[in-house]
């Protein structure tokens, strides 16, 4: 390249806005949480500040690249249901179903927002999974088992 060539190209480069320079911004994932449970538990705060500290090792900041969306329903049926349909509403990007009614009641609510449940003692029998091996749908995740029951 020619000296004059190249001062021309290099005079345009540091024209460019620093904009242009910039890392494209992170996209904030939406995660929505259903907890058919009273606010005041202290093990259920527990329970999700220790969830949230997880998903920060993991690099999911809050507020930053994740926006967390907890609803606490209690356990009247009509409130989860309330709850449920709110948090479709607000279209997250996977939802989090803390025990059986609030994942019956996701259920309800959507069959495309992916849903990880737990806390449930029947998934199949309940029919959120085909079968534990291959859940099938947008319904996935952990059953609530005694530990006595696990080699049986």
């Amino acid at each position: 390249m020619r000296r004059r060539e190249f001062i021309t190209f290099a005079g345009s480069v540091a024209a460019w806005p620093v904009t242009a320079w910039a890392q494209p911004s992170e996209r904030v994932r939406h995660l929505g949480v259903l907890m058919a449970t009273d606010e005041n538990d202290p093990d259920l705060n527990a329970y999700i500040a220790q969830f949230k500290r997880t998903l920060a090792d993991l690099g999911w900041l809050e507020g930053r690249n994740l926006q967390i969306e907890v609803h606490w329903a209690g356990v009247n049926v009509d409130r989860v249901r309330m709850h449920a349909k709110a948090l479709v509403d607000l279209q997250p990007d996977v939802i989090l179903a803390y025990s059986t009614p609030a994942t019956a009641a996701l259920q309800r609510e959507t069959r495309t927002i992916p849903i990880v449940f737990t806390v449930v003692d029947n998934p199949v029998g309940d029919g959120f999974v085909a079968s534990l091996a291959v859940p099938g749908g947008n319904i996935t995740g952990f059953m609530a088992q005694d530990a006595s029951l696990a080699g049986k």
